[in-house]
Order: structure tokens, then sequence, then C-alpha cells
């Protein structure tokens, strides 16, 4: 019999946030699986980012409230957000000429005591990270020189320095090439499944997502639609309510999790012909 699953840590209740005076998300409320893969999907511009922003205290509330272990997220010192969520904003900006060592290195801050020095658990954490995310031979470079993919990932690097159980991620993949990002989500997918790390991300990719993922979250205009399972979530019907876009859903010749092929204008006359 399968175990039941274990209650979330991070949670949004009646959550309403946005810019200005707009709201882009509205009293939405969603928990956050333990332990597990979890992929927010839609249109752009439908709230998967701001949701993410305000779950992880980057964006202020309008109304609700974010529990992080029970505790509301607001009510709790920086330092310790910092050692319980790892974050990756969407287009994240180095200082000036900071060198890959250095701004990994900013991963270990919330471990440490004002003053203390770098210690064999930091080293050994920071070059775990490097190693994972195959930035190890970057080290000396300064994050301005690098290109697009190796940039991002050494974001990543940073963000698993941090060395929380929970990792909040904006579109991970951002500026990869497609090895690249096959080789992230592989990371992603072996931290969940041998630290037991809760993930949290942005995707623009629904058969990324439907590989990778325990659940996926599809919303649009600032609600979730539907949630649950990939096989469950990504049907023809889903994919034209959330993307108004006509489908063909098979199941991957390996993994049996859905694929998605969209059918534009041109393929629908085709088909009809």
């Amino acid at each position: 019999m399968a175990s039941p699953p274990a209650a979330p840590t991070l949670r949004a209740r009646a959550v309403s946030a946005g810019y200005g005076d707009a709201r882009v998300v509205d009293e939405l409320s969603l928990a956050i699986e333990t332990g597990r893969i979890t992929a927010l999907v839609g249109p752009n511009a439908c709230g998967k980012s701001t949701l993410l922003k305000a779950v992880a205290r980057l964006l202020p509330l309008a109304a609700g409230s974010v529990l992080l272990d029970g505790d509301d997220i607001h009510t709790l010192r920086t330092r310790e957000v910092a050692k319980r969520l790892g974050i990756l904003p969407q287009a994240p900006v180095a200082p000036e000429s900071i060198t890959v060592a250095d701004l990994v290195w900013r991963g270990r801050h919330p471990h440490r005591r004002f003053g203390q020095r770098r210690t064999e658990a930091d080293d050994r954490v920071i070059a775990e990270a490097l190693a994972a995310t195959g930035t190890a031979d970057l080290v000396d470079r300064p994050v301005d020189e690098l290109s697009g993919g190796q940039r991002q990932r050494v974001w990543i690097a940073l963000a698993l320095a941090q060395d929380t159980p929970t990792l909040l991620l904006d579109e991970p993949t951002t500026y990869l090439d497609i090895a690249h990002q096959i080789e992230v989500m592989d990371l992603l997918a072996d931290l969940n499944e041998a630290t037991g790390k809760t993930i949290l991300l942005v995707s623009h990719d629904l058969n990324q997502a439907a590989l990778y993922a325990h659940t996926i979250v599809a919303m649009r205009d600032g609600r979730i639609v539907r949630q649950g399972p990939p096989a469950d979530v990504l049907d023809a019907r889903t994919v034209a309510e959330v993307f108004g876009l006509d489908c063909v859903v098979v199941p991957h010749p390996r993994t049996d999790r859905p694929q998605i092929f969209p059918l534009g204008r041109r393929h629908l006359t085709e088909e009809n012909q």
C-alpha cells in the first residue's frame, strides 16, 4: 500500500498579488507537496512567476498568507527563510565583475554568522554544487563574461550551495540549449530523488514539465485551471482551455508520460484535406 503524501511545508492560502493596482493572482490557494517536483505551467502573463514570487516573499501580498512549515513566512526573519527556501528568480543580475567562485559562495551566507570564516562544510557544499552544474572549470571567470547558458548554470549552483530543503526556480532552463536543458532537469530530478528536496518551478515547456514533474499546476488568468499528475492534467482539452491551442497528446514511448504535439492552422487544414 502506498504511503500517504506528506503534509505540505509550503502553502499559499487565498493569496492575492500583483503590481501596483493590478492584481495578477487573486485569492489563489496552493499546497506544495513535500519531497516532490511541482511545475507551474500556463501562457505568458497568466500569473506563474507572480505566484512563485509571492510564495518566495519576493513580492508583497495584497491579501492572503504564505505558510512555511506552518509559520506565516512574513513573520520569519530573512535569514531563517533563506535557510529553508533556495530561490532562483527569472533573469537574476550579478554584481559587476564578480567571479563565479564569489557568486556561488554567496549561497552559503544564510548558514554563516557575521564574520565567520569559510568552513570545510562550506567548501564541500560549494564543490558539490559546482560539480553538479558542470561549472567547476568556470570558478575564476567573471560572471558577466559567461554565455547565457553558463550564467544560468552558475545561478543554479548558487541556489544549490544555499543547501535548502526547498527550491523555487523561475524558468531554470532559460537560455540553455536542449542538451543543457535536459542536464539541468536531470540534475533537479536527481536531487529530488536522492535528498527529498521539494522543488517548485515555472516552466514554459509542457513536455519537459510532463517528463520531470510529479505534479502539474496549469494556470490561466491568475487562477488554477487544473492540477495533479501529468497524465491527469495534460490532455488535449486542458491544453486548449489553458493555451487556446489545438494539439495531439500521446504517451512518451519510454516513460508513458504525456507528450504534446501542437497543431497550428496549417496542420489542422492538412488534417482535414
